[in-house]
């Protein structure tokens, strides 16, 4: 089974250079928050960070309503009511922070946006190795206009991105010294960072 099909967590339905919105296949099945995904254009693999993720109707005028009063658990009330998954739909956003071309890693912005109804996927434990060599895509993280505070998306990413390294412990001290660097001015941002990477 291409491993792929296995990995694919939804399609591109809102597209920016800066970023996209993704909607999942399945409801609630969400990438983590500081998750690497990616999709692609045109000879290139665009790289994002998930930064945000909603779950809401499929009709933005009609709000859900509570349904469960006389259910024993969340399971039984979409077993007595299976059109609510109809209803509703979740998504997640992005900020894009690089892509590959040529099988090379660059990170800043791609020269296009992804194609509406490009399909994304998480990103493999190899490429997130890969991507996470250089710690250059933090600039677009520390400058973006992301409604989560920044500081909380990057101790999420770098914990995310720590799970898959051989050395752990190397990874997160090589980011908190980069982090110094460009944040030399700034030192409770800093500070609040590492509090949230240590492990």
């Amino acid at each position: 089974m291409d491993t792929e099909e296995i990995q694919r967590v939804g399609e591109v339905i809102r597209s920016a250079t800066s970023g996209f919105t993704a909607q999942c296949y399945e409801l609630d099945r969400f990438p983590h928050l500081g998750g690497l995904v990616k999709t692609k254009n045109i000879g290139a693999q665009i790289y994002g960070i998930v930064f945000n993720a909603t779950t809401g109707g499929i009709d933005p005028g009609r709000k859900p309503l509570a349904r469960g009063k006389d259910e024993v658990s969340e399971e039984a009330l979409y077993k007595s009511s299976p059109q609510i998954s109809k209803l509703l739909k979740s998504e997640f956003e992005a900020l894009v922070v690089g892509y590959k071309e040529d099988n090379k890693v660059f990170q800043y912005l791609p020269p296009q946006p992804a194609p509406i109804h490009s399909f994304v996927y998480l990103c493999p434990t190899q490429e997130v190795i890969e991507f996470s060599r250089s710690f250059e895509f933090l600039y677009t993280l520390l400058n973006s206009a992301v409604t989560l505070p920044h500081e909380e998306l990057i101790a999420a990413v770098l914990r995310n991105m720590s799970l898959v390294q051989e050395d752990k412990h190397a990874f997160l001290v090589s980011a908190g010294k980069h982090l110094a660097t460009i944040l030399s001015g700034d030192f409770n941002r800093l500070r609040t960072i590492l509090e949230r990477i240590r492990q």
